[in-house]
């Protein structure tokens, strides 16, 4: 009857905290022309991952390594990152304040571009009631750790699959 309880405990932990953690994420596919920022309110202590992949231009078809800038910017202002001609980036950094974090994209061709731009803001909380029992901590520490890898495999895929339609278009460009 224990190891049922326990079960079902995990199971609810796990559906909870997914669920928790699935809504700061956000992702978005856009035509920038010359600058696009985002903002996306942070908590202190959370981790930011963001991933971005220049997909193809709008105008006549043309391959050139010179990428897009972002800069990315805290809650007072302050530069977290600044990322100069790239066509591809994955990063992430943990937040000091809390606030609204910017995300500006820069486009210097003259041509419109398509990025494909993903963001994922989480932190790993325990709740009262289950943090006070210490059997339960080592569980929600490992389930902590698989949810983590399990959004990393999803990123990475999502990532990827923007990179594999970045050089599909390359290639028949090219053909």
């Amino acid at each position: 009857q224990m190891r049922n309880r326990l079960c079902e405990v995990w199971i609810a932990v796990t559906i909870l905290m997914f669920g928790l953690r699935m809504e700061g994420a956000s992702g978005i596919r856009f035509v920038i022309e010359k600058e696009e920022c985002f903002s996306h309110k942070v908590e202190m202590g959370e981790t930011v991952h963001y991933s971005f992949v220049l997909i193809k231009s709008e105008g006549d078809w043309h391959y050139s390594e010179e990428g897009v800038d972002l800069v990315v910017k805290g809650p007072s202002g302050e530069q977290i990152h600044d990322l100069r001609d790239k066509i591809s980036e994955k990063s992430e950094f943990t937040s000091h304040h809390e606030g609204v974090y910017r995300f500006c994209f820069t486009n210097k061709s003259p041509y419109h571009e398509t990025i494909d731009f993903d963001l994922h803001a989480a932190h790993f909380v325990y709740h009262d009631e289950h943090a006070q029992d210490e059997h339960f901590k080592p569980l929600f520490e490992h389930i902590g750790k698989l949810e983590e890898a399990l959004y990393n495999i999803q990123f990475e895929q999502h990532w990827l699959e923007a990179q594999t339609d970045r050089q599909a278009i390359v290639n028949e460009g090219m053909s």
